[in-house]
């Protein structure tokens, strides 16, 4: 009943209803009243927020709102991040960022798609989000700034070991068109003078320019990689260490868990994520069933995917690796006797099945200091 008499004032309410199509330069506005079924749509320049105020305005007088109508407003998510979600709360509108995969869209082959009509779209399902239909998309939990902030020093240092694996590989290749199969370590340029091609004749001068440059881009990237290692080894060992450090650190104290996975697990996910249950953190990785059950139809689509990728991945990994060093605990026997003695597709199944119940046990370990049973801990240093 309570909730019926709130949808009922909610309805009643003024409420300008407010969607953004972003492109680089421009930007489309879309307003509504939730009751006229038109969208009144505007144009401005991308990032003029001085511009969207005045819209904004001029949309309420256009519909007949006060100058006090609350606001409320949504836009995809995408290469904009928060700054503009944390713009708009800050002019006191109540903003939602969007999952843009989970909106719902035509399914036939060919279908119609402009920024008019997608902007439309947004506008009306807003209204649906805020009368109740929560179901209607996804909503994008927003990081604080110093959350966001804390994440670059993982993700650079992501960035810098694929552009290492670039030069080596970009480095074997060079050498591959003339007949030559080598690994490119620490003392490479002393072996790239011995080195011969297919014929006997040393590498070509333009060629062995060419591969030596790739190998000092190579040793720079190498570098930056120890500095980063370094300033996170560092912030570890502070004596002043904030929440989300103290958490990388109760993580590295399991066996088979080490600094970089504990990093990304607290910087990505558990240190300013919020669970209320099992399910919602499962959600948030995108490691939950997608079950497809129709008529005489039944079959398992497999997990949804739609959550954080990185920590999907390392959880698939950290899965592997809990098995090795960590036999004795329940969750490596459940997988031996349910998965291991059988293919190899069956294992690959059971791993993501494990990596679930894994990050569900790691979540339970930070939040109530309850152990993985058979878990072992790395001895008091």
């Amino acid at each position: 009943m309570e909730n019926q008499v709130a949808l009922e004032k909610e309805n009643n309410a003024e409420v300008l209803y407010l969607a953004f199509e972003l492109s680089h330069k421009k930007w489309k506005l879309g307003f509504g009243d939730g009751k006229a079924p038109q969208v009144r749509q505007v144009n401005i320049d991308a990032r003029d927020l001085e511009a969207c105020r005045r819209e904004i305005q001029n949309a309420k007088k256009k519909l007949g709102m006060a100058e006090s109508a609350a606001v409320r407003s949504c836009y995809e998510a995408g290469r904009e991040g928060f700054w503009l979600h944390r713009a708009l709360e800050a002019m006191g509108i109540d903003n939602m960022v969007v999952d843009a995969s989970s909106i719902e869209v035509n399914r036939r082959q060919r279908r119609a798609k402009t920024d008019r009509m997608d902007v439309e779209k947004l506008v009306r399902q807003l209204v649906r989000y805020w009368r109740g239909e929560r179901d209607v998309w996804s909503v994008v939990r927003v990081p604080s700034r110093k959350a966001e902030d804390d994440r670059q020093h993982h993700r650079a240092l992501e960035v810098l070991k694929e552009e290492r694996k670039q030069h080596r590989v970009r480095i074997q290749s060079l050498l591959y068109t003339h007949s030559i199969d080598v690994k490119v370590g620490t003392k490479f340029l002393e072996k790239l003078e011995r080195l011969r091609c297919w014929d006997g004749e040393s590498i070509p001068e333009q060629m062995r320019q060419r591969i030596q440059d790739e190998y000092h881009r190579l040793q720079l990237v190498e570098v930056q990689i120890r500095e980063l290692k370094a300033k996170q080894a560092e912030q570890v060992r502070a004596e002043e260490k904030s929440a989300a450090i103290e958490k990388v650190q109760r993580l590295q104290r399991l066996i088979g868990i080490g600094l970089g996975s504990s990093w990304i697990f607290v910087m990505e996910l558990f240190g300013w994520r919020q669970f209320q249950n099992r399910r919602e953190l499962a959600a948030a990785v995108g490691l939950t069933p997608t079950p497809y059950n129709s008529g005489d139809s039944t079959r398992e689509q497999g997990i949804s995917r739609s959550g954080n990728r990185r920590i999907r991945k390392l959880l698939i990994e950290i899965a592997w690796a809990w098995l090795r060093f960590q036999p004795d605990s329940q969750l490596s026997q459940w997988y031996n006797e349910r998965f291991a003695k059988m293919g190899n597709r069956m294992r690959r199944v059971g791993i993501v099945a494990l990596a679930r119940k894994l990050v569900i046990a790691l979540w339970r370990y930070l939040e109530s200091g309850t152990v993985p049973k058979g878990a072992q801990l790395k001895a008091a240093a």
